[in-house]
């Protein structure tokens, strides 16, 4: 991204928008542009490229998300709760997007994964290192987990990216069926996955 100003911000928030609708590839400039309220010639002032406009949209929602994600994460629940919480808060913003727009949006980074991330090296590593960063606050929280006696896994990298996975599989479906209830099963099979003791509640505590 180029120079910062009003305009920038508008064409970015625009282009972020139509993403969540409609995908990018079929995007094109002159519809960004017209959606943001900007002259047309103004985008290349901003941005050198499409690349790098999707760049800055996935830029711009991790840190939001990272936000959210690090809050709920790194709260001072039990662990295994701050699991369930970032569970719930998903599905409510799904609910919320279904809602607002009459359908689901999805992930933007899943979307984005299987719509571009075999046309361009920049967007396929970015969206790594943002599943990479998402596991590793998981795999925190596993960690945790183990350390209290609440879940047994074998190692807590493959039990976190199975979460992560096993979430955006989900989050996927939801926006397949356009049903957020899709999202309804992730806390028990998380449980299941991680081996949670039945006999202990989520934090670990025995009964």
């Amino acid at each position: 991204m180029g120079r910062t100003s009003d305009a920038g911000s508008r064409i970015l928030g625009a282009a972020r928008s139509l993403i969540e609708l409609r995908g990018y590839s079929a995007l094109g400039v002159a519809e960004i542009c017209k959606t943001a309220g900007v002259p047309k010639g103004s985008f290349y002032y901003f941005f050198d490229s499409k690349e790098t406009l999707a760049l800055a949209v996935i830029d711009e929602h991790w840190a939001a998300q990272q936000r959210d994600w690090e809050r709920v994460l790194g709260s001072d629940d039990v662990p295994l709760q701050r699991l369930r919480r970032l569970f719930e808060e998903t599905e409510a913003a799904q609910r919320a997007g279904q809602a607002a727009r009459g359908t689901v949006s999805g992930c933007m980074f899943g979307n984005l994964t299987l719509e571009l991330s075999n046309q361009t090296d920049a967007i396929r590593s970015r969206l790594q290192q943002i599943f990479d960063a998402q596991v590793d606050m998981v795999e925190g929280v596993i960690s945790e987990a183990l350390r209290q006696g609440a879940v047994s896994v074998a190692g807590t990298r493959a039990a976190a990216r199975s979460v992560v996975a096993q979430l955006e599989g989900q989050v996927l479906f939801a926006k397949l069926y356009n049903n957020p209830a899709r999202l309804d099963a992730l806390w028990d099979d998380c449980l299941a996955l991680l081996g949670a003791h039945p006999s202990r509640p989520a934090g670990g505590h025995a009964t």
